[in-house]
């Protein structure tokens, strides 16, 4: 079992909570939590170093250098696929001016209800990115060990490209952040675990799990809306149930992919 994770001390909630970019979105937006949002404030805007803010926000200088290379790659993601941004969740405390004996108090350890509503479907949506678990022509069934993915360039229904693409050798806790590098706004894939759901949740990535067979053929019935899937779909294969980093083995410095 992992060590409870400290509880981030941020100074207030951001004013505004979410940004998009002009025109129609093609894509659901990723969150930012709290807690990245204010290592990007210190850091960044501040020009607070790493152990100045590790200190304001009673913490490790290496979990502010983890969390703050997860920030920046969300960031990065956004500018470069043109996806928008929701500030929300987390695992922090609110200051205030005024800090509080008891962390418990005011640390809040799962996602706030989001101020966007996330759905792959924005008006004017024409576009989608599908990345498949892949092992020769097949839907690979186990999330966490995929080896490759295909993913397909789609537009009105009609897929323009396809590509496969290795892992590399990632990690399952680093999939969900390769996926968001890489513009990916769906996944198809077999056997998932829950921590995985939620790190792919995270960067906005829709999910529709449990299927198997060809991945070209699952990528046409999803365009045409005949797609097969579990929504409640979970892995039950050893070792492959769950993720602890959304943005690489220690990209994130948060547990349960928040």
């Amino acid at each position: 079992m992992p060590r409870p994770q400290r509880c981030r001390r941020i100074c207030s909630i951001p004013e505004i909570k979410s940004f998009r970019p002009e025109g129609p979105q093609k894509s659901a937006p990723i969150l930012l939590t709290l807690d990245e949002y204010e290592v990007i404030r210190l850091v960044d805007l501040e020009a607070k170093t790493h152990e100045e803010c590790a200190m304001q926000m009673d913490i490790s200088r290496s979990t502010v250098q983890e969390i703050y290379e997860c920030a920046r790659k969300k960031i990065a993601a956004c500018l470069v696929h043109g996806r928008g941004i929701v500030i929300t969740g987390g695992n922090y405390r609110i200051c205030g001016g005024q800090e509080r004996q008891q962390c418990g108090q005011c640390c809040r350890n799962t996602l706030d209800p989001p101020t966007h509503k996330l759905t792959n479907n924005y008006e004017g949506e024409t576009t989608m990115k599908i990345a498949v678990t892949y092992e020769n022509g097949q839907i690979f069934q186990h999330f966490g060990h995929t080896e490759q993915f295909k993913i397909y360039d789609t537009a009105d229904g009609h897929v323009l490209n396809a590509e496969i693409v290795d892992t590399n050798g990632s990690g399952h806790g680093a999939l969900a952040g390769f996926l968001m590098q890489r513009g990916v706004d769906t996944l198809i894939c077999g056997g998932i675990g829950g921590g995985a759901q939620a790190a792919l949740a995270q960067v906005g990535i829709k999910l529709y799990g449990g299927v198997s067979g060809s991945a070209d053929e699952a990528v046409t019935a999803l365009l045409s809306g005949t797609l097969g899937y579990d929504p409640d779909v979970h892995c039950d294969h050893h070792g492959h149930g769950e993720v602890e980093h959304s943005c690489g083995e220690h990209g994130c410095g948060h547990h349960s992919c928040s």
